[in-house]
């Protein structure tokens, strides 16, 4: 696979330097009101987390999450701008798919995580591809950089939703936030009709994220859920930060431009995708965009960690929901942060290049729900 350098995608403090100070504590974005959990430390010796902040009028995406760590004080867990910044680039610099939440914090990408193939529309803004004989038209929202490159919808059709019915809940330890988004047919680009409920709960010891889809329609549907969230390496040093994914096998992809499948899965072996080690291996300076599969689940969870020594910093992303088939890693070579995707489906599941394997969408029937859930937690290596 060819290696490509990539320029800087979020100079966040040149841009903050661009924000008046009356900008700078926005109370809405998405045309909704930020929503902040919050609990006080109290532990002396162990790590904790202390507040999460979310956006319901952007698919109650987590902007932010922050961890007490006694001696170090607040850590940020996640790679975000502040609030003023988000605001700016959300409500002001994005595109009608919303493609610049899946570019910070944490989004939750449904009824498709990651990439999606098909026959681009002569105004190159859509695409159609098919399942079980049903056409499904929808946005060609990406693009790769190089010449040539073929465009393809990715990151599901939520980036822009909002979420009503909000809840904000004392928990014992915490709190907790949820949020309905009624997708509907998700714009006319889906079949039948979908709710989602989404929930986030916060305790010292975790963050909990969960998204329920119901079929709420008259047809058969096809669903995945994953995220995309940005961990923090607060050391700055990425070299040395050490990541573990329990999975036995990668999937091939054309390259680093398009990162297409190629319907072929490559046993880790002893190469750089060969991140089974406990205590994980060096992201060095390989980059990675990279989808593991064949996961190894243990105490009903597949776990992946992401550990930095420098900062004697650690974090667990635990997947709950056994429909997680595959973990999707984003680490660019110039970022400090690695993205850590638990996603049910393989890049482009709806592609002949898999000869009828099964790629992770489940198939829910009117009346019938899937809940796909994440579990946090940070730690001292």
């Amino acid at each position: 696979m060819r290696k490509l350098a990539f320029a800087p995608a979020f100079p966040f403090l040149a841009l903050l330097l661009l924000i008046p100070a009356s900008a700078q504590t926005p109370a809405t974005i998405g045309g909704e009101k930020i929503i902040t959990l919050n609990r006080a430390p109290v532990s002396k010796t162990m790590p904790e987390f202390t507040s999460v902040t979310l956006m319901p009028g952007r698919g109650m995406e987590l902007l932010s999450i922050t961890a007490n760590f006694p001696g170090k004080g607040e850590v940020p867990v996640l790679a975000s701008p502040g609030l003023a910044l988000a605001a700016k680039m959300l409500d002001q610099q994005d595109d009608a798919n919303g493609d610049l939440s899946y570019r910070m914090g944490a989004a939750f990408l449904v009824p498709y995580p990651n990439r999606i193939r098909g026959k681009l529309s002569p105004d190159g803004k859509t695409l159609t591809t098919s399942w079980r004989g049903h056409q499904l038209t929808l946005p060609a929202n990406n693009v790769g950089k190089l010449p040539g490159a073929e465009r393809h919808a990715m990151h599901g059709l939520i980036l822009k939703a909002k979420a009503t019915d909000i809840r904000v809940l004392s928990t014992p330890g915490g709190e907790q936030a949820s949020g309905v988004i009624r997708a509907g047919s998700f714009g006319g680009h889906w079949l039948s009709k979908t709710d989602l409920v989404i929930t986030i709960t916060l305790t010292a010891r975790a963050v909990d994220a969960s998204v329920v889809a119901h079929n709420i329609g008259n047809e058969d549907e096809p669903m995945a859920i994953g995220w995309h969230p940005y961990f923090n390496l607060p050391s700055g040093n990425r070299e040395q930060v050490r990541v573990h994914i329990p999975g036995t096998m990668v999937a091939q992809v054309d390259n680093y431009d398009n990162v297409f499948p190629t319907g072929k899965l490559d046993p880790v072996d002893s190469s750089q995708y060969n991140l089974l080690a406990p205590n994980g291996m060096p992201l060095d300076k390989h980059f990675y965009d990279d989808n593991w599969s064949h996961l190894q689940w243990k105490n009903d969870a597949v776990t992946v960690k992401v550990i930095d020594p420098a900062a004697r910093y650690g974090m667990e992303i635990e997947g709950l929901s056994p429909d997680i088939q595959t973990i999707q890693m984003y680490a660019p070579v110039d970022k400090q942060f690695v993205a850590i995707e638990d996603q049910y489906n393989f890049a482009d599941p709806f592609g002949k290049e898999w000869n009828g394997m099964d790629t992770g969408m489940v198939t829910l029937k009117p009346g019938q729900s899937t809940k796909w859930q994440v579990r946090l937690h940070v730690f001292v290596p």
